[in-house]
């Protein structure tokens, strides 16, 4: 297994090194706690079963695809050291499972539906910490990186192999009631994993590199409200925007959510909205923008959500956002994974309720084009979940999108009939 022309051990030793090197300044640091340090730490495991069914009935050209029935076990090891003077470590490590009835984007099964869970096995995190600072944590290394509900930053949680970062990160709460956190990125770990080589698609590089600083700034002083803002220079090496998915951007934005209490009941509220435009050495010049309003009612028993979320389009560059955890958004059969060059407004509604303890929702969305206002389709979501205990967690999702009939494959090439089901089961300890 191969991390960017580098070995695991290569890797490891990135973490590893600087740790012994530590060990052998007995001027410093006596071994004894060095070596309580690095055996007193935390064990971490997951283990998470999913199977998942894609079935595409009406391609927009060419043969119809095979149905994917992917059946993916992984397994997830992490050790945290405790710290010493202020310096700590981690490394986790995953593994993942499958068989071969689906498109993965490294098993050549091209002839069936995508599901973007490789059979792998990869270095996920790895880095160094150092807390020392007041109210400061650093971070350096291979590491999750999540800003607020992932939407321009995240993890992609919901895929086998995580989305991870390599850099360093910085998160300080020296002022009352704020929380800023920053980073440096040079590369992403994408989900498609290491063994994504470049075959002419950006979408299928499992590294993206670049140089890439990142901010933001959460304030919950106000009580009623909390208040974001943020700014993402994403900063892409040629290697990764030769393909024109991964062109550099600057977004700027800010937000402001919580919860407006009404008798019994809370009414919560979203207002977010953002400024994209070229960056670096981009080659396209536009300015496009991103809105998301949220309103609803939360009863106790039931949680009711109406949403409007806007990604715009001049008509030749859209915004993207391609650090986030996509599937949390826009619907779950992944269609609008990258946005369409005519944008992407999204109308839904959500619904929320538990009933012996499992969990039970459904979701409705309605998709336009921005530039032109053409229809895309309609898409409903529903899950069921239940957690056992702290231990143990069992789920099952479905998805199905139906395309216009107006949509054609130049606006929206991802745009077909897509039905998707999931059933899955974890285990953490």
């Amino acid at each position: 297994m191969k991390l960017k022309n580098r070995t695991l051990a290569q890797q490891m030793s990135l973490v590893f090194t600087p740790l012994a090197l530590l060990a052998l300044a007995t001027e410093a640091y006596s071994a004894d706690s060095f070596t309580e340090a690095l055996t007193g730490g935390k064990v971490s495991a997951n283990l998470q079963y999913r199977y998942e069914n894609v079935d595409q009935p009406h391609p927009a050209s060419g043969a119809r695809l095979k149905e994917a029935n992917a059946s993916t076990l992984r397994l997830r090891l992490g050790y945290e050291t405790a710290e010493y003077m202020g310096f700590g470590g981690m490394v986790q490590i995953e593994h993942i499972s499958a068989n071969d009835a689906y498109n993965s984007r490294v098993n050549g099964r091209t002839n069936y539906s995508v599901v973007a869970d490789a059979n792998v096995t990869e270095l996920n995190q790895a880095y160094l910490s150092y807390s020392g600072a007041p109210q400061t944590k650093l971070k350096f290394g291979r590491q999750l990186i999540r800003y607020d509900d992932d939407r321009w930053i995240g993890n992609v949680d919901w895929r086998q192999n995580h989305q991870t970062y390599d850099g360093l990160s910085a998160v300080n709460k020296s002022l009352p009631d704020t929380t800023i956190s920053a980073a440096f990125l040079t590369n992403v770990n994408r989900v498609f994993s290491d063994a994504s080589i470049d075959n002419g698609t950006g979408a299928l590089l499992g590294n993206h590199h670049m140089r890439s600083p990142l901010f933001n700034v959460n304030y919950k002083g106000l009580g009623f409200a909390e208040l974001v803002g943020y700014g993402y220079f994403l900063d892409y090496d040629p290697s990764a925007r030769a393909f024109g998915l991964a062109n550099s951007t600057k977004t700027l934005g800010g937000k402001i959510k919580g919860n407006a209490p009404v008798g019994d009941y809370k009414l919560p509220y979203l207002a977010e909205y953002a400024h994209q435009s070229d960056y670096k050495d981009n080659p396209n010049n536009y300015n496009v923008h991103y809105t998301r309003l949220e309103g609803g009612i939360d009863i106790n028993v039931a949680q009711f959500k109406l949403g409007y979320e806007l990604l715009s389009s001049n008509g030749k560059q859209s915004l993207s956002t391609p650090l986030a955890t996509l599937f949390a958004f826009n619907g779950w059969a992944d269609v609008f994974l990258v946005t369409p060059k005519n944008g992407l407004r999204d109308v839904y509604v959500s619904a929320r309720t538990t009933v012996a303890g499992v969990v039970l929702g459904a979701d409705y969305h309605d998709f336009k084009a921005d530039h032109g206002g053409n229809k895309y389709g309609t898409e409903y979501d529903l899950i069921a979940t239940k957690a056992i205990n702290k231990t143990y967690s069992v789920g099952s999702r479905y998805a199905r999108f139906r395309a216009d009939n107006a949509v054609d494959n130049v606006n929206c090439a991802a745009c077909i009939d897509t039905n998707k089901f999931w059933v899955y089961g974890s285990m953490n300890f």
